[in-house]
């Protein structure tokens, strides 16, 4: 399946809008089925794990990914290593104009293993929905004053 991609420009500066969008410890603010989210490891380093438990379905559901890219503030991508359906995610952004401003561009890949190759249309059915919300979301967040340190 084409990989989803969502992107929104934020009038933050870059370096904080990275800093905000690539914490997983906010991830619950800007992700509606985000529960809660953790860095494992030495932090935001490759090799790194992030531990995230979303809800789906009703139910809770926590899954591993791997920090496998850390650029800031420009590129951080992750890699899931559990679970039936594994999402690779890899967050952009770029600045804009005087730089006072940035672009994000979040991009999801899916691999379905086991039973999650028959889910997996619905999963990215439902991620194709969920995913522009959160950019808005995110926008939101981060011009209406929440602080991304």
């Amino acid at each position: 399946m084409a990989p989803i991609v969502s992107e929104v420009d934020i009038a933050r500066p870059p370096d904080e809008v990275f800093r905000y969008v690539t914490d997983p410890s906010r991830f619950g603010e800007w992700q509606s089925d985000v529960i809660s989210a953790h860095i494992e490891g030495d932090g935001q380093a490759v090799g790194s794990r992030c531990v995230m438990t979303r809800r789906i379905g009703g139910k809770d559901r926590t899954s591993t990914s791997e920090i496998t890219q850390v650029s800031p503030p420009r590129t951080w991508t992750i890699r899931g290593i559990d679970g039936p359906i594994r999402a690779n995610v890899t967050v952009t952004v770029d600045p804009l104009g005087d730089g006072t401003q940035a672009h994000v561009a979040i991009k999801l890949d899916f691999q379905g293993y086991g039973i999650g190759k028959l889910i997996m249309p619905m999963v990215v059915q439902e991620a194709r929905k969920e995913v522009p919300q959160s950019c808005q979301k995110l926008k939101s967040r981060l011009e209406n004053g929440s602080d991304p340190e």
